[in-house]
C-alpha cells in the first residue's frame, strides 16, 4: 500500500465481542463475527477504503481522503444500525479516525498516527465515531456535524487530546 494512500486511518472495534463469544460459544459467535467482517468489507469497498488488517474483532483501514474515510465511517454505522433492526444478535461497532503519515511496511501500517486511531476508537461508545481535533479541522466545511467529547489522555500518551463525536444520525 503506497504511503500516499494513507492520510486517514480508521480503526473499528466490535463492541462486546468477548462477551458475545462467551455467551454464544465459538461456533455461533464466529458466525456473527463473519457477518461483521463481511459487512465491514462491503462498506470499505463501496467507499474506496483499503483493508490493512483485521484484528479479530476490529479493522484497520486506509483512505486517500479524510472525507472518504468519514463517509465510510458513517456508512458503516448506518449499515450496522440497519442490520440490527431485524437481527437476533445486534452488532455494534465503535470507530476512531485519525489522519497522518504512517510508516508502511509489507502492506501494514505503523506509527503514531495509527496508534492514535486505535486509541480514539477505544474511547468511542457503541455506535459512535470519534475523531481528534486536527481531523475535525480537515473536515471543516464538508457538511459533517460534531459534538465536543472533551479532553482525553489516550493510553500511552502524556498530553490530553480533544476528541469530537461525529453526529452521523443527523448527517
Amino acid at each position: 500500500m503506497p504511503g500516499s494512500r494513507s492520510p486517514c486511518e480508521p480503526s473499528t472495534d466490535l463492541v462486546g465481542h468477548t462477551e458475545m463469544m462467551s455467551r454464544l460459544g465459538d461456533e455461533r459467535g464466529r458466525a456473527f463475527l463473519r457477518e461483521h467482517e463481511t459487512l465491514t468489507r462491503e462498506v470499505l469497498k463501496a467507499h474506496g477504503g483499503t483493508e490493512v488488517k483485521t484484528m479479530g474483532d476490529g479493522f484497520m483501514a486506509s483512505f486517500g481522503s479524510v472525507t472518504k474515510a468519514m463517509e465510510c465511517g458513517i456508512a458503516l454505522q448506518r449499515a450496522f444500525e440497519q442490520r440490527n433492526e431485524s437481527a437476533s444478535e445486534p452488532l455494534q461497532v465503535r470507530v476512531g479516525l485519525n489522519a497522518g503519515e504512517p510508516v508502511e511496511e509489507e502492506g501494514d501500517l505503523f506509527g503514531t498516527s495509527v496508534i492514535v486511531a486505535a486509541r480514539v476508537a477505544a474511547k468511542a461508545g457503541p455506535g459512535e465515531i470519534l475523531i481528534p481535533e486536527p481531523v475535525r479541522h480537515l473536515l471543516a466545511g464538508k457538511g459533517f456535524l460534531f459534538s465536543d467529547h472533551g479532553e482525553h489522555v489516550l493510553k500511552g500518551f502524556e498530553d490530553a487530546m480533544r476528541l469530537f463525536e461525529v453526529r452521523w444520525r443527523e448527517h
